[in-house]
Parts: C-alpha cells; sequence; structure tokens
C-alpha cells in the first residue's frame, strides 16, 4: 500500500486595512513556493465602521473557504502618529486575526520590517521593491496590487520562518 502525496502547505498571507485588505495565498514544499492566489477586500466606504468589519470579516472568511490555507499570518501594524486612524486599522487587523483562528488556523504575525526583510533583503524597502520581488519569486501571480503583493510577501514571510524553525 502506497503513501498519499502530501499535499504542500497552505499559507494565507493577510495585509490588514480598513479600506483596502490584501489577502495571498501560496503553496509551500520544504523551501519551494508557489502562488496559489490574491486579491483584494474592499469594504464600501460609506458603510458604517461596523458593517465595513463585517464584510471584511466576511471577505476573509470567504478566502479561507476557497482556498482552505493550513497556517495564516499577518502583518503588525506600524506605530501611527494619528492615534484614531491606529485604532481603526487595529480593528481591521482584529478581523485578520480572528478569522483564521476562528477557523482553527495557526495565526503568526510578523512586524513589516521582517517582511520587507524575507522579500527584499532590506528591512527599509519600499512598496514598489516588495511588488517588484512579489513578480519575481511568483512570476505566476502576474501583475498584483500593492495590498496584495504586500499579503504574498508576508505568506513569504511566514513560509521562509517555517522554514527556519524546522532546520533549527
Amino acid at each position: 500500500m502506497s503513501a498519499a502525496p502530501i499535499r504542500p502547505v497552505r499559507i494565507l498571507g493577510l495585509d490588514p486595512g480598513l479600506r483596502r485588505t490584501g489577502w495571498g495565498v501560496i503553496a509551500c514544499e520544504g523551501a519551494r513556493i508557489g502562488h496559489v492566489a490574491h486579491g483584494v477586500i474592499s469594504p464600501d466606504p460609506d458603510l458604517p465602521f461596523a458593517e465595513r468589519l463585517m464584510a471584511l470579516f466576511e471577505g476573509i472568511e470567504a478566502v479561507v473557504a476557497a482556498h482552505a490555507p493550513d497556517e495564516a499570518a499577518v502583518e503588525e501594524t506600524f506605530i501611527n502618529s494619528n492615534a484614531q486612524s491606529a485604532l481603526k486599522l487595529g480593528h481591521a487587523r482584529a478581523m485578520a486575526l480572528v478569522v483564521p483562528a476562528r477557523a482553527g488556523l495557526p495565526v503568526a504575525e510578523y512586524a513589516a520590517t521582517v517582511v520587507k526583510k524575507a522579500v527584499v533583503g532590506t528591512g527599509g524597502a519600499d512598496k514598489t521593491q516588495v511588488a517588484w520581488m512579489i513578480a519575481r519569486l511568483l512570476p505566476t501571480a502576474g501583475k498584483t496590487s500593492a495590498d496584495a503583493a504586500d499579503a504574498l510577501a508576508v505568506a513569504i514571510a511566514h513560509a521562509h520562518a517555517r522554514t527556519a524553525r524546522r532546520v533549527a
């Protein structure tokens, strides 16, 4: 009796935002990564705040249902000088943490500098450099928005961290 083939681990990366939450799913097998899907969840800005959060919740829930990730990774919030904006971003980030956890997925968090370093090689990279590297690392992804590229970068950072943890 032969063993069933092992499915590559699917990682959902999320770049939370109240206006635009980027998401990306990659498959990783050892050090090899491949693109599965990506997109952006954009709640209607005219909706009341609670309904925008619900739209994010439902959008992320639909991504989890459609792509069956095994693990999730979320970009940590950077410090914002505008307290009101930081608080709203925190609410969006909560949706990105709660939905995968509710689905039973382990959820990791990564600072933006860690994500940039994993993909570009420097923690000070800008969005253009991240998007350029995503196009090189995941050529089948095609053209991505900045939010989706950032989400794919979060997933890649998690894939690298998983590999490093296994080797250590």
